[in-house]
């Protein structure tokens, strides 16, 4: 729980320091600036600790103090330790000393350019322009003083988990009401669904794959969950695309963070008309897609490779996409992602036939439905897919011809008036039973479970009309066993409720006593 309160705290404190620009920027625009920002105090924190540390090694190892200068400023013994070169000039300290000046701003955009000169993977990335003469300098001054006072050490919670990721959901809750309500679906995946797709698909190694990757959430979470199960990171090879330059580039940045290489394409671009990876073919594609867009088609998606089961109809992107992710799937990969629930029962155009040849062509492995108020921008209830073009590799046990059905909607706790959050104990429920059922050692410990999981075949997903919404297979709970005898029961329940009637009756004299005791 401690975690989870300094991430709040630290939240709070940037839409403190995010209100400060208030009044002089669009919110649009101040998230970006206090987010460069943080990236900046974030690696600057993580060198001077390196230096700290470095510097402490020099005396262990009977280092003369005079050379101690050439060793601290040796870039190899912070790139080694996975730590940025944070060179003079932009390192915070400075930045922050001189925070009331009216040049701050010049300052910061030259301390981003030398930041990015002396690390390649950061080159045209970090924001440059806090120099601009709309930003009012006394304001960004505040807002260096007050994010100088947040930590990022090691040691600090603040420099654990998907950082700017993080900061940039909350500040989209906040801009709700400011900002387009396609934003927030399109720019960040809540914590809790990247998780359950995450424990569900199991990505150890091999080529992860995310075509409309927002913030880079995925890919994080990815990587924090071959951490937790001892694996090796680096086994993971990363590709994303996204089509927001100002969110490509906080990707960059928030992957960059967390010292994950991966190829988010030279720009950011369109993933259905400048397809970056079209060679790819990923063991793991995780993505949630903007739901029900309906300006993506364009006339040269006529006659598209990808539209493999139909071409897809124009008004609506859902099923362009989960042709795309299939087209990008190798021979023996599984997608999961997420969906708007009309999805799973349209019969619009083209999609209900689509859906019947993803069916009989044995690539839908499980749908889960989730319950609603998950997302920061829209209330309604969203469905995960997971699509599989080999459903008996990779240690898994021949699933041909059934489906996994998982009904979830039950499940959430509300963390604020408006947004519920899945426990982890929730999803470590909802992938249990995805990973039991299709595993080859596991399948045993399987059981169909009323009113939360079922398995279905073909011909029963077939005489529903090919409709893949989970209430129709999972049934209703099993009641629990009520032992009391009938006629009890109704003694019961009649002593109850004439009890009621008197206790409502007593309240009615007392109130017409009292009443009666001001009017007299």
């Amino acid at each position: 729980m401690a975690a989870k309160k300094n991430a709040k705290t630290l939240e709070q404190t940037l839409w403190e320091a995010a209100d400060k620009l208030r009044g002089n920027q669009e919110p649009s625009e101040y998230k970006h600036v206090v987010l460069g920002l943080v990236f900046l105090k974030y690696v600057s924190d993580r060198f001077e600790e390196r230096r700290e540390a470095l510097k402490v090694e020099l005396v262990e190892d009977g280092i003369d103090e005079s050379q101690f200068e050439t060793f601290l400023e040796d870039r190899d013994e912070y790139t080694g330790h996975n730590v940025f070169w944070v060179p003079e000039g932009a390192r915070w300290s400075e930045l922050q000393a001189q925070a009331k000046q009216p040049e701050i701003g010049q300052l910061i955009d030259q301390a981003m350019q030398l930041v990015e000169r002396e690390n390649p993977t950061l080159r045209g990335v970090l924001p440059r322009n806090y120099g601009r003469e709309g930003l009012d300098k006394k304001r960004l001054g505040e807002l260096v003083d007050l994010i100088g006072t947040i930590g990022f050490g090691s040691d600090n919670d603040h420099g654990s988990d998907d950082v700017l990721g993080s900061v940039y959901e909350y500040f989209l809750g906040q801009f709700a009401g400011k900002e387009t309500g396609k934003e927030g679906g399109a720019f960040y995946t809540p914590r809790s669904v990247v998780k359950t797709l995450v424990e569900m698909l199991q990505p150890f190694e091999g080529r992860v794959f995310d075509p409309c990757c927002g913030s880079g959430g995925m890919f994080v979470q990815s990587a924090e969950f071959v951490k937790a199960h001892g694996g090796n990171r680096n086994q993971l090879s990363i590709y994303g695309q996204e089509f927001t330059n100002t969110t490509w580039k906080l990707a960059k940045m928030n992957l960059a963070l967390r010292g994950l290489d991966a190829d988010l394409g030279s720009k950011s671009a369109d993933s259905f008309t400048e397809d970056l990876h079209s060679d790819l073919r990923a063991d793991f594609i995780l993505a949630n897609p903007p739901f029900n867009i309906s300006d993506y088609w364009d006339e040269s998606l006529a006659d598209d490779p990808r539209w493999v089961y139909g071409t897809p109809r124009e008004g609506n992107a859902n099923y362009a996409w989960i042709q795309h992710f299939l087209y990008h799937l190798a021979p023996s990969g599984t997608a999961g992602f997420v969906m708007a629930n009309g999805a799973v029962s349209s019969q619009d155009g083209t999609d209900p036939e689509i859906r019947r040849k993803l069916v009989d062509e044995d690539l839908v492995d499980c749908v889960v439905a989730l319950p609603d108020r998950l997302f920061l921008n829209t209330g309604i209830p969203v469905s995960v897919w997971f699509l599989s073009k080999n459903r008996h590799g990779n240690g898994h046990r021949a699933r041909n011809g059934e489906v996994l059905f998982i009904d979830a909607r039950q499940m959430g706790t509300m963390v604020t008036r408006a947004r519920r959050e899945l426990t982890d104990d929730e999803i470590s429920k909802i992938a249990g039973a995805y990973n039991t059922w299709r595993s080859r050692d596991d399948f045993e410990k399987y059981a169909d479970e009323p009113g939360f999981c079922k398995v279905a075949t073909r011909a029963e997903i077939a005489e529903n009309d090919y409709i893949l919404t989970p209430g129709r297979y999972v049934g209703t709970p099993e009641a629990e066993e009520d032992a009391e005898p009938i006629d009890e029961k109704i003694a019961r329940l009649t002593h109850e409720l004439f009890t009621e009637f008197e206790r409502g009756l007593e309240l009615q004299n007392e109130i017409q006593s009292r009443l009666g005791g001001i009017w007299s």
